[in-house]
């Protein structure tokens, strides 16, 4: 999936000169967390959050009045604590990419770009949304965990073994584990009618499962 599939292209913008008042009146009234700031041009200029207005207008309010405290903030302008280096990805970045920029730079949204042009902006929480839809999760599916040894052939293995017994594979994810270099974790969704069924056939062919959080897993781990 890319983000161009699923980014916010209904985008609120200001200018540079719009007062800080009136923009977190528009953050308010749009329910939105950040404010993409553009020039005449339509060029993307800065970024400002929600958590950037509210840092500013808590640091005057001990000392003024509210109709001082208004007075003065209509005499600031975003241009004067926007971020002006702004992280952006263009529109044929990965979900999973995107998730990797956020993490890297621990920010909340990115601006996107298409040819130059600011074309949308995707959210920390959209990233999560897509993930979560693409691992399966839901209600009415559980997590299967099956340890194999990193070689090839294992995975066709397994999902052979669940498709000879009728059991459909809702999403798999192949997690390394940290402290066994050689080893790979198949973490499996599937409907939780077929939990039973799909755990003995596993154990069937050989395969340890895993489907609760164990604090040892040395017994889960393949011995071949």
């Amino acid at each position: 999936m890319y983000i161009g599939r699923i980014m916010h292209t209904d985008l609120i913008t200001v200018s540079p000169d719009t007062n800080l008042v009136d923009a977190k009146q528009l953050i308010e009234e749009k329910q939105i967390n950040h404010l993409l700031v553009v020039d005449d041009k339509k060029k993307l200029v800065g970024l400002v959050s929600d958590r950037d207005l509210k840092q500013y207008w808590a640091s005057p309010a001990t000392s003024l009045s509210t109709h001082e405290l208004n007075y003065l903030l209509q005499k600031v302008v975003v241009s004067m604590i926007m971020a002006k280096t702004v992280v952006t990805v263009p529109t044929s970045t990965t979900v999973e990419r995107a998730a990797l920029v956020l993490q890297q730079h621990n920010i909340s949204s990115l601006p996107v770009m298409e040819n130059d042009q600011l074309a949308g902006i995707i959210t920390a929480t959209d990233v999560i949304d897509v993930l979560l839809q693409a691992i399966g999760i839901s209600d009415y599916s559980v997590r299967l965990g099956v340890f194999v040894k990193d070689s090839i052939g294992k995975l066709a293995e397994v999902s052979e073994t669940l498709r000879d017994s009728g059991i459909n594979i809702l999403s798999l994810i192949c997690w390394p584990e940290k402290d066994y270099d050689d080893v790979t974790q198949l973490v499996i969704r599937i409907a939780s009618t077929d939990e039973e069924k799909a755990i003995i056939a596993l154990k069937d062919q050989g395969f340890k499962v895993i489907n609760k959080y164990e604090k040892d897993i040395s017994s889960y781990l393949p011995t071949a």
